[in-house]
């Protein structure tokens, strides 16, 4: 009797779950929403398009992004995640960005609103897409991510840059570091035209910083007791979040600002990544030089921040056959014996080989055995190539930032109050 009592009941909420099933799919109720309304229907432009390397290659593929034909530098990351970070980072401005994953644009992209509580961008390295094109072998057209607001054609044509997918990125690759870091052209159309290829924009020929720094000084409050003056040289995002994390207040100053006349007003001066040949920065590394001669504080930079306080120094730079743009570079620290695995974005180094010799070598690639740092050797001064506050990549280094700020604390310690700067 038990068991026919059980299995009556059994039978009953069954019956009543898919007669609950049947009034929620019934296209005539009220409440019936089909589940295809649920996906995403993105907007898919699709038109033929060539990835054309000057001297080199044409490639087709289809065009996901904006209907606009574009010129650049053709590099490659091998990067697996952080597009939406690759993207905004100012050191890809007026480069054609070629991703070697397979495939990109699965997780969309976020929202380019959100802020964290020091105001700085959430997601982004900066508030638009700074490379000039994109690159991939496959694209995604949906996507899933709970931070996710638009897919990454999307974002492309809104922001109004060109992205191609369907390309053998493997060839691609395999060319650049053949043959080192090309001129290229994206042409949106069906047709080839090899007339319009002709002419190229060559990014090493401009003063890139120029177009990405600040145009006046701001300041990030963190509520610290230290205060730093940063040379904006195209800052991430999330180098002054790094900062700022750590207590410091940062006054962001302009590339070219004259910071040597208010630096005494500063407990150390952050040189920040930027895009470009590092020798189009006259000004900075002029303004750098005085700050050497009369600060006696901690000065730290980053990637081209690295190579202009080597210029400043007196050393050299060098142009790399392809660069390093990855985020699973292992670097060396000679000083410690200590391996790192670091993110990179850079076509420039320094030529170690031309330092003085109140300066050593502190980093190294162990990859193509490059330059990754340089410190002073009695000064609390020094700079790295890579970049230690990620996003997207290992934070492994990350503890730089750190030595930077107790270096910051030592000085503040050892010296006579002087009058805060107001931006």
């Amino acid at each position: 009797m038990l068991k026919n009592l059980i299995s009556k009941n059994a039978v009953a909420r069954t019956s009543n779950l898919v007669k609950g099933l049947a009034t929620v799919a019934d296209p005539n109720n009220a409440n019936y929403v089909h589940p295809r309304q649920f996906a995403q229907k993105p907007k898919i432009n699709r038109d033929l398009a060539t990835f054309t390397i000057k001297d080199g290659p044409v490639f087709k593929g289809q065009s996901f992004g904006a209907k606009r034909s574009i010129s650049g530098e053709a590099v490659f990351t091998t990067s697996v995640v952080g597009y939406p970070e690759s993207m905004t980072d100012p050191s890809y401005t007026g480069q054609i960005l070629v991703f070697t994953q397979p495939m990109i644009g699965n997780y969309g992209v976020p929202s380019s609103e959100a802020r964290d509580q020091f105001n700085l961008l959430k997601y982004f390295e900066s508030g638009k897409i700074q490379c000039a094109g994109v690159i991939c072998s496959d694209v995604a057209l949906k996507y899933s991510h709970w931070t996710a607001v638009e897919s990454l054609g999307d974002w492309c044509t809104r922001e109004g840059v060109p992205a191609l997918s369907g390309v053998d990125t493997r060839a691609i690759v395999t060319y650049l570091r053949e043959q080192g870091s090309s001129l290229a052209k994206i042409n949106i159309g069906e047709e080839y035209d090899a007339v319009e290829d002709d002419a190229y924009t060559d990014p090493a020929a401009i003063n890139l910083v120029r177009k990405v720094s600040t145009k006046h000084p701001y300041h990030i409050a963190a509520g610290g007791k230290q205060h730093i003056a940063l040379i904006d040289c195209g800052v991430k995002e999330n180098i002054l979040r790094c900062l700022a994390g750590r207590g410091a207040d940062v006054t962001v100053f302009p590339f070219d600002y004259p910071v040597q006349d208010v630096i005494h007003k500063f407990d150390g001066l952050f040189l920040s990544n930027g895009p470009g040949d590092p020798t189009h920065c006259d000004a900075t590394v002029y303004n750098l030089r005085q700050v050497l001669n009369k600060f006696d504080g901690p000065i730290f930079g980053i990637c081209l921040g690295h190579q202009l306080l080597a210029l400043a120094a007196g050393a050299k730079t060098i142009k790399l056959k392809y660069g390093n743009r990855a985020h699973n570079i292992p670097c060396l620290n000679t000083i410690t014996g200590e391996c790192s695995i670091t993110s990179q974005n850079h076509g420039y180094a320094v030529d170690v080989s031309t330092l003085p010799s109140d300066w050593q070598e502190s980093f190294i690639n162990l990859n193509d055995q490059s330059n990754e740092g340089i410190v002073h050797k009695t000064r609390p001064i020094g700079s790295v190539q890579f970049h230690p506050e990620a996003k997207g990549g290992p934070s492994d280094p990350a503890y730089l930032f750190d030595n930077f700020i107790n270096q910051v604390e030592k000085y503040v310690e050892g010296r006579a109050p002087e009058p805060k700067f107001s931006a």
